[in-house]
């Protein structure tokens, strides 16, 4: 792809991305400092997550990751422009690191191409592989205790005869021209 007018003095491009969220429902102040901030209008990548429970949720940030190179910027208004949870906040750097992206956060002064912003992204990294290993942690404490217990843990047992029927089923279905 041809590098485009928002090249920085880094060499690489400046990506923008900005997502509304219920609260917010104008996204010209996000764009307006994405703009000031060296990003072109044509390299901002964005989401309407305001009520989103369509396919559409985080299709923006889905784009700008695989539009993004490494060594290029992602620049957003603030950090919890990334997610609606911490979690997704994490998850969403989390990627942006592994593909070697720097991330500049207006508001909040993040700017990992600096030693300070690498610390604080460096850092934002570190907590969310720390949340994954205790959610992991959970996860088997709690099927340990199930299984102390007897409580069945896992897919249910299947049933011969019951699987032998659907079988049965299928090929009468199939025997009489059905699909």
């Amino acid at each position: 792809m041809t590098r485009r007018v928002s090249e920085t003095l880094w060499g690489m491009r400046r990506l923008g991305y900005t997502r509304l969220s219920a609260v917010s429902h104008d996204a010209r102040g996000q764009l307006d400092a994405l703009m000031r901030a060296g990003v072109s209008t044509q390299d901002v990548f964005s989401d309407d997550i305001a009520g989103a429970r369509t396919g559409s949720d985080g299709l923006g940030m889905r784009r700008l990751l695989e539009y993004a190179q490494a060594g290029d910027t992602v620049v957003v208004w603030r950090i919890d422009r990334l997610g609606r949870s911490l979690s997704e906040v994490l998850d969403t750097i989390a990627k942006m690191v592994g593909r070697g992206l720097y991330l500049i956060s207006l508001q909040d002064g993040i700017d990992s191409r600096t030693a300070t912003g690498r610390l604080l992204v460096d850092f934002t990294v570190s907590l969310h592989e720390h949340e994954r290993h205790l959610a992991s942690e959970r996860i088997a404490a709690g099927m340990a205790s199930s299984r102390k217990t007897g409580t069945r843990v896992g897919r249910p047992p299947l049933d011969p005869s019951e699987i032998r029927d659907k079988i049965r089923a299928v090929e009468d279905a199939r025997a009489r021209g059905l699909t």
